[in-house]
């Protein structure tokens, strides 16, 4: 019997912000049933946490797929590990991953993920981009873990981008981000996500897109401190700071309930 989590990531509010669920598992666990776990909760990521002797190992799954990164769930899995007593409040979580080791901080409410920064490699727009996602762009990059990044004049471009879906998850855009400036004071950018290739149409908040964000806009800016505003549904805040080859995602957190898997 396992225990199984569902939390609201990079928001204070029960049923906004992105939500995630995260499982205590072991180190026998196989990797069919998380995928069967995670296509059974039907959230955008499920987290697997392996508590072990010199920390913690973490696996992320989509209801289609398991991902290499995954920064809303990763914050969860966190938030549950200093919630549950698995982690004194004062002292660093590094999480074990196939991304490498990301470390993990709490001040008060608000907790650090330490991740990598992605590369971004101008490209060309697609003939057929404006057609599939139904935006413009001004300017196109291509990053890792499938990742394009779309910079768009206009917050409100951004807001009402409606990208066909079905077209989007066979073509090279199915995994893709879209930002501008935010036109509210308080932010700096917004974003919106899109994943359909591997089973999420929009992610309601994204951290792991903001590891090719931060530095995108930290070469348009010079700035390297940020609020990012994802303009999703659900919508959420987060706290970035670029800092040298690695990015500062900080948000929070709220767990919606705990349950116990009987299969």
């Amino acid at each position: 019997m396992k225990t199984i989590f569902q939390v609201d990531a990079f928001t204070t509010k029960p049923f906004t912000g992105n939500p995630a669920c995260v499982v205590i598992a072991d180190e026998h666990t196989p990797a069919d049933w998380m995928q069967n776990v995670a296509a059974e909760m039907n959230v955008s990521e499920t987290a697997f946490v392996v508590p072990g002797r010199k920390g913690f190992s973490i696996r992320w799954f989509t209801p289609k797929a398991e991902v290499k990164l995954c920064g809303h769930a990763t914050l969860s899995a966190a938030h549950i590990m200093y919630e549950a007593g698995f982690v004194k409040p004062g002292d660093e979580i590094v999480f074990g991953s196939i991304s490498g080791d990301l470390k993990v901080k709490k001040m008060g409410s608000w907790l650090t993920m330490d991740f990598p920064t992605y590369p971004l490699i101008p490209v060309e727009v697609p003939r057929d981009f404006e057609k599939i996602t139904g935006i413009k762009p001004v300017e196109l990059y291509s990053s890792i873990n499938g990742w394009v990044l779309a910079f768009l004049n206009s917050e409100y471009q951004v807001r009402r981008a409606r990208p066909d879906f079905g077209a989007m998850r066979h073509s090279e855009m199915g995994h893709l981000m879209i930002t501008a400036p935010s036109s509210e004071t308080n932010f700096d950018f917004c974003v919106r996500c899109f994943a359909p290739s591997i089973g999420i149409d929009e992610d309601p908040v994204t951290g792991s897109a903001h590891c090719a964000l931060v530095p995108f806009w930290h070469r348009k800016t010079g700035n390297t401190e940020f609020i990012s505003h994802q303009v999703s549904e659900r919508s959420g805040i987060l706290k970035v700071a670029l800092a040298g080859d690695r990015v500062l995602i900080s948000g929070q957190a709220v767990t919606v309930f705990k349950a116990e898997l009987l299969f």
